[in-house]
């Protein structure tokens, strides 16, 4: 996936008793996170400074979605504990981390496993990926996405 390149369009199951498809959101800009896990210190840091911002996004026509590979139900209870306003998708299976290439090795305590690099997509009102940060650090990030959309 290239910068300026239309993204493939994808289904995905999500919060809300709905199904995320990436064609459904034409006309609007779309940030598309990806963090590591439910309910951990960074991933719900991350979280709430897109919750924190969320006014801000809209006010740029932006929509915005966490993705991790945690269930639907884990899901629910995250978004409601941290009263997230945007929904999170569950790609439990990694077809949409595969579409954007955020599984990578990862090393804790020393083993190496397979999981979600922190990364985020910026994708247009047309449906072309115009930004992208990856191994993303997670304070400051959102501002720079924000002010990314000027």
């Amino acid at each position: 996936m290239k910068i300026g390149s239309k993204i493939k369009n994808f289904t995905a199951e999500m919060t809300g008793d709905e199904k995320f498809k990436l064609s459904s959101y034409k006309g609007k800009n779309l940030v598309i996170y990806f963090y590591p896990r439910d309910n951990t210190p960074g991933c719900t840091s991350e979280g709430e400074d897109f919750r924190d911002n969320f006014k801000s996004f809209e006010k740029k026509n932006t929509k915005i979605f966490g993705i991790s590979k945690d269930s639907l139900k884990t899901h629910e209870g995250f978004k409601k504990k941290f009263d997230f306003p945007f929904e999170l998708i569950a790609d439990e299976d990694e077809k949409v981390c595969s579409i954007f290439d955020v599984i990578k090795e990862k090393s804790m305590y020393g083993k190496k496993y397979m999981g979600i690099e922190r990364s985020t997509f910026l994708i247009n009102f047309e449906g072309k990926l115009i930004k992208e940060w990856r191994k993303v650090k997670v304070k400051g990030h959102v501002e720079e996405v924000l002010s990314s959309l000027d």
